[in-house]
């Protein structure tokens, strides 16, 4: 033990850098795979608590006043009901900040989707004005128990009494609206109702859906949501995030463990004497084994344990999101389990690996074997041999014809040769350092992807800034002058959206009648063309799965009690209601009703308008009869993405680095055998140099275009399959540009050159004797 432990010390000695940023990216993947673990669970425990503390509704139906929904009660599966409760449409203002909301009458507190109080007291008969706000609408209106709300164009206030917690669908600006839960008297006229089913089985919930849209009509329902649409729409961003994190994660894993199995392989070629002696002083294989494993084990140990530690420590006082998700994560249960579960699951995967390379180093025979004279790989071929007196040309010089011979530098070409004449070693140490490249090229991609969202929002399905809702006796021509004429408005298209039951009635989507044939709105199209004919639309991906059609289908679907036939003509790039979205021009549904009248207007601005000042002057020319916000942009929601990408980078470029630093430890040591007859030949110091230099930048740059060429069309695959299963659709991935991918390429490979300069320099300067324990 004693003679494992001085051996130990002694290459930790010989090898502090490697150790160094071994324990860092072990640190970083460790701490990557925690904050991962973290992100799911915030995304997906917080509403599951939510859920069950209230007794969640599985199915809220939405219907007109004059539904029967008694008979609801008594469908098979149906457990117990919440309501029916009298609800309103209403537009709500504190402090400037407006909001569409839905007042929902409610004499007394709720069994079934009972809201959980945060802030303030319950509803009180004494106080008919009194009102309890969702947590996310309060949010969004900065606003607090005490505050009083207006109802624009009314002279009517609100009084909020409390906030609370409720597992429905969340409040979303011009998507869906906010939850105001009122007594019936601040609900006076009605324009529906609204039911929540609680399901004894919730696997059964289009089902039930189905047999409740029989009993009370298709003309009756206006809206139906589940509870899958409202924990999908509360995992959100959060759950993106945690995927992100948990890939890169699980890939700057597997690169570590590839670089630190390279590395021993390389360190156990570079001490075959040494390993020897030991086993010539009486080391058994297994003890040789142990002395490699154990040693990066150590290591590995120390980062995870360290990794952990912060984690535990300082991962709640990050700021943002990841902090709120850390802070939430440990107060679950399965948090201590996880703390533990994943550093060792690292610790094992890395000792896995060290074990496979250590492996070798217990089969080096006691005496070592002399190198064979030839080896595998080690001649110059024919092509490299002409290339060191490469002939151009002949041409006249003076009295006679002479050639003129441009020789490439000899370092050049016995450089390219050292780096790819042991192929299968040669091949094996690009592929490792190609990983955390492409991984690398996968996160600069996921970068540019998400700058696009913000920079070229008419790309992704967001050609419009503003979103203007009206009144609805407001006159179509007045109104739409009173937009246009504001000088930071380039168009103002009109449109309405309605729920539509899908075929089979189970379950609602969205129905938009934007723009008109002679003034089209300018959707994000990524198949198909654009709808211009009668009853033509476009439709997002999540309603192409949700109904199974494709481009070119025909569609039938109800809205009220009259069916509306579309042929699908093109996907647009949908962000918005999960992709559920089919869309067509207003005068397509005008067909169809000719009473439709343009519910709102989605304003494009000029280029350089700021859309808050656009909207401040709006909201005042309107004197109350405008609802003017701005559109909801997806990337907004991933802002904390930008650091977790710098973070990963930062991981991987470590991963990097060793593998680096092995690679060029493994060339300086082969090197050191040809040293003599490298100066024999008449090569200098510098020229030496130049061989490894030359190698290692050769290595890297193979590294870089295997990187380029695999990474981008993997980030394309990868970006679009989140796009198409959030329901957003294919097509919105972006590469990065390439300037950036030349400078960043160009970096690794002077890097990788720079780093192998040093070594390889000290190295051509010292007298070495070919003796066996040269490189074998």
């Amino acid at each position: 033990m004693r003679a494992t432990l001085r051996w130990a010390h002694s290459d930790l000695r010989t090898h502090r850098g490697e150790a160094l940023f071994l324990v860092l990216a072990t640190a970083g993947i460790v701490a990557s795979l925690l904050l991962a673990t973290a992100l799911f669970g915030y995304a997906t425990n917080p509403w599951q608590r939510v859920f069950t503390q209230a007794r969640g509704a599985h199915v809220w139906l939405h219907t007109d006043r004059a539904a029967d929904t008694g008979a609801l009660a008594a469908l098979d599966g149906v457990q117990s009901v919440a309501g029916p409760y009298p609800t309103a449409s209403a537009t709500v203002a504190v402090r400037g900040t407006r909001a569409s909301v839905e007042l929902r009458g409610t004499a007394e507190r709720p069994d079934v989707g009972r809201p959980l109080l945060t802030a303030g007291h319950w509803l009180d008969a004494d106080d008919p004005d009194g009102v309890v706000l969702e947590t996310r609408l309060a949010r969004a209106l900065l606003a607090q128990p005490g505050d009083t709300l207006t109802l624009p164009g009314t002279p009517r206030t609100l009084t909020v009494l409390g906030i609370a917690d409720s597992p429905e669908r969340r409040y979303r600006p011009g998507e869906q609206p906010g939850l105001v839960w009122a007594p019936p008297a601040a609900v006076p006229d009605p324009g529906g109702q609204v039911i929540g089913l609680r399901l004894a089985d919730p696997a059964e919930t289009d089902y039930a859906v189905q047999r409740a849209v029989t009993v009370l009509g298709a003309g009756a329902i206006g809206q139906v949501s589940t509870w899958e649409q409202a924990r999908a729409e509360a995992q959100g961003d959060n759950r993106l995030l945690g995927q992100v994190l948990g890939l890169f994660g699980l890939g700057a894993l597997l690169a570590a463990g590839l670089a630190v199995h390279g590395a021993i392989g390389t360190r156990i070629r570079g001490h075959l004497r040494d390993i020897s002696v030991l086993k010539a002083i009486g080391f058994t294989p297994g003890q040789v084994v142990r002395v490699f494993l154990l040693q990066h084990l150590a290591y590995a140990l120390l980062g995870a344990v360290a990794a952990a530690a912060l984690t535990q420590a300082l991962g709640s006082r990050v700021p943002g999101r990841l902090g709120d998700a850390v802070g939430v994560w440990q107060g679950l249960p399965g948090h201590t389990v996880a703390l533990f579960v994943v550093p060792a699951c690292a610790v094992l995967f890395i000792g896995a690996t060290t074990g496979l390379a250590a492996w070798r180093a217990g089969r080096v025979p006691p005496v070592p074997l002399p190198r064979p004279a030839g080896a595998q790989g080690g001649g110059l071929s024919g092509a490299a041999r002409r290339v060191l007196g490469l002939r151009v040309s002949r041409m006249p010089m003076g009295a006679g014809v002479r050639a003129l011979e441009v020789r490439v530098p000899p370092a050049l070409v016995l450089g390219w040769h050292k780096a790819f004449a042991r192929r299968p070693r040669s091949f094996a140490t690009v592929a490792r350092l190609t990983l955390p490249l492409l991984l690398i090229v996968v996160a600069m991609s996921a970068w540019t992807t998400i700058d696009r969202f913000h920079s070229s929002p008419e790309q992704i399905g967001l050609p419009t800034a503003l979103t203007a809702r009206v009144d609805a006796d407001a006159d179509e021509r007045g109104t739409r002058a009173l937009l246009e004429r504001d000088p930071g408005v380039a168009a103002a298209y009109p449109g309405v959206e309605v729920a539509a039951l899908v075929p089979g009635q189970t379950a609602t989507i969205a129905l938009r009648g934007l723009g008109t044939r002679a003034d089209p709105y300018p959707y994000a199209l990524a198949e198909g063309r654009r709808a211009h004919g009668p009853d033509e639309a476009v439709a997002g991906q999540g309603l192409l799965d949700l109904l199974e059609v494709e481009v070119g289908d025909w569609v039938r679907m109800t809205v009220g009690d009259r069916p509306q036939i579309l042929h699908i003509v093109g996907r647009s790039i949908e962000p918005e209601n999960a992709g559920r979205v089919i869309s067509t021009s207003l005068d397509t549904l005008r067909e169809n009703d000719p009473r439709l009248e343009p519910a709102l207007y989605q304003l494009r601005l000029r280029t350089g308008a700021d859309r808050d000042e656009v909207a401040g002057r709006l909201t005042e020319a309107g004197h109350g009869r405008l609802d003017v916000h701005a559109v909801a942009n997806p990337a907004d929601g991933l802002s904390p993405l930008r650091g977790v990408v710098l973070g990963l980078v930062a991981v991987l470029a470590l991963v990097g680095l060793i593998e680096l630093l092995t690679a060029i430890g493994g060339t300086v040591r082969e090197s050191e055998r040809d040293l003599l007859a490298l100066k024999a030949i008449g090569l200098s110091p510098r020229q030496i140099t130049g061989i490894t230099v030359t190698a290692t930048a050769c290595t890297a740059l193979a590294a870089v275009l295997l990187a380029a060429a695999l990474g981008l069309p993997l980030a394309h695959w990868l970006i679009d399959a989140q796009g198409a299963s959030s329901g957003i659709g294919a097509g919105i991935a972006r590469s990065p540009s390439p300037v950036l991918l030349v400078v960043v390429g160009a970096g690794a490979v002077l890097g990788a050159a720079a780093l192998a300069a040093v070594p390889s320099a000290r190295a051509a300067r010292r007298r070495l004797a070919d003796t066996l324990s040269a490189v074998a």
